[in-house]
């Protein structure tokens, strides 16, 4: 039978794909991918769409319901591209990320002798975030919308309060738009590239409690920005930072690069691990606190630094992670190509008393070179890579500096294969990898990896 658009199929679920959906095999083979689904529903689908070797569906019924399938609890789930596990138990979902590592690790990179131990879950499934950028736009009669985009699309989901971010960003979204329409503030139009207001980024400090509201706009400033702080501040006693960034630019990108504070300071603070950091706008700051200490803590553990050894930590940002480790050795470096981090990072060292560590501003891989050069010999190497991870030539880079050990904290379970494949051909052997639930509900899995050097 050959399967075309419109077909209804009989269809177990016997996995799932990073991006959510369930995937089932018809009579003939063929993997057909299903929205919404769980491991172990039995489903009536209807097919959508038709490839050579797998085809896409959606749900027509839930013939028998897998045992993981619980009822969502949030109304824009499915509509809001945020979520991807909100109709599984959060057993479920560790137990999905968890292979989601393995699988990368084992298919993709090849290797076969890595230890995985169980995923560090998190405590907390809602109202972990510590940071929210919210669109702002008008809807098809013309009412302002804030909210998250639709899944790969730019259509704004109106949500008033998300339930991973604190209750707190409702209430800025809610007197925001009592602003708005006071004041008949424009609203930003992607299409045309008029108007003013953009996006609400809002930040807050899970220990201080300070909270942080930035308007990113289409222009200079917003008008009567008086009577914005003051509405903002009648009602938030714990409002540290009200700050304007200008962003002309027509792009995906939210912030521009000129930010002017109009109420209070140019930052927060927070602490990690014991420590207190400045978080600007542009500052990286980990969405989910108490689970990047664990993190953290997985990290250090396999760093197992000693007194006299050297850390390097590259992608090092604001220094966060290499700062938590600094009072285990005897001297931190850290690089980072954003300049304004960098000056964080070391700003954050001396706001800690910590004296041995030194942060310098570049792309990880000529930062690496350069230390190579000057003749750096670092015990342990730390890295945390974006999502496109090291690439080939900073790990032969690290490999020719024979740290003893590295450790590598990885955000997209695909690069990371691909990576320790190339330190596998580099003269390292991938000992341990530990998965990490840091954004629950989500498709995300972080994890921290140990290589130690091949003794020649």
């Amino acid at each position: 039978m050959t399967l075309k658009k419109n077909d209804i199929v009989n269809l177990t679920i016997t996995s799932a794909t990073a991006e959510g959906s369930g995937v089932g095999r018809t009579d003939d083979g063929i993997a057909v991918f299903v929205q919404g689904s769980a491991i172990g529903d039995e489903l009536k689908v209807r097919i959508l769409k038709v490839k050579k070797t797998y085809a896409f569906g959606k749900i027509e019924e839930i013939l028998v319901p897998s045992k993981a399938r619980i009822t969502p609890d949030c109304e824009n789930f499915m509509k809001c591209g945020g979520c991807t596990w909100r109709h599984i138990s959060y057993e479920e979902e560790c137990k999905i990320k968890q292979q989601r590592v393995e699988d990368a690790v084992t298919r993709i990179g090849g290797l076969d002798n890595v230890v995985f131990k169980p995923i560090i879950s998190s405590d907390n499934i809602t109202r972990y975030r510590n940071k929210a950028q919210y669109p702002v736009g008008l809807d098809r009669d013309g009412n302002v919308v804030t909210g998250f985009y639709s899944f790969h699309s730019h259509r704004i989901i109106n949500c008033t309060d998300c339930i991973l971010q604190p209750e707190i960003f409702a209430r800025v979204i809610e007197i925001t738009k009592d602003f708005i329409a006071k004041t008949n503030t424009e609203i930003y139009d992607e299409t045309t590239g008029k108007g003013r207001l953009r996006h609400i980024y809002i930040r807050i400090g899970e220990v201080s409690g300070e909270l942080m509201v930035c308007y990113v706009v289409n222009a200079n400033g917003l008008k009567q920005e008086d009577l914005l702080v003051k509405m903002l501040k009648s009602e938030l006693p714990q409002l540290k930072s009200v700050i304007i960034n200008s962003n002309r630019e027509k792009t995906n990108v939210v912030l521009g690069r000129k930010n002017r504070t109009i109420y209070g300071s140019d930052h927060i603070t927070d602490t990690l691990c014991g420590l207190q950091f400045k978080i600007s706008p542009f500052s990286f700051w980990q969405i989910n606190r108490k689970q990047a200490e664990k993190l953290y803590g997985k990290a250090k553990e396999y760093a197992n630094l000693k007194s006299d050894e050297i850390l390097l930590d590259l992608y090092c940002g604001t220094g966060t992670i290499g700062l938590t480790m600094a009072d285990s050795c005897k001297q931190l470096i850290g690089a980072e190509i954003v300049e304004d981090a960098v000056k964080d990072a070391n700003e954050n060292a001396k706001a800690n008393g910590i004296e041995n560590a030194r942060f310098i501003c570049g792309d990880a891989s000529d930062a690496a070179f350069q230390l190579e050069k000057e003749g750096l010999k670092p015990d342990c190497v730390i890295l945390d890579p974006p999502r496109k991870g090291c690439g080939e030539e900073l790990v032969k880079t690290i490999s020719r500096m024979s740290p003893s050990r590295v450790v590598y904290v990885s955000c997209d379970p695909a690069t990371l294969a691909r990576d320790l494949k190339f330190f596998t051909e580099n003269g390292y052997t991938p000992k341990e990898i530990t998965p990490c639930d840091m954004f629950s509900g989500t498709s995300h899995v972080e994890s921290v990896t140990l290589l130690t050097k091949v003794q020649e």
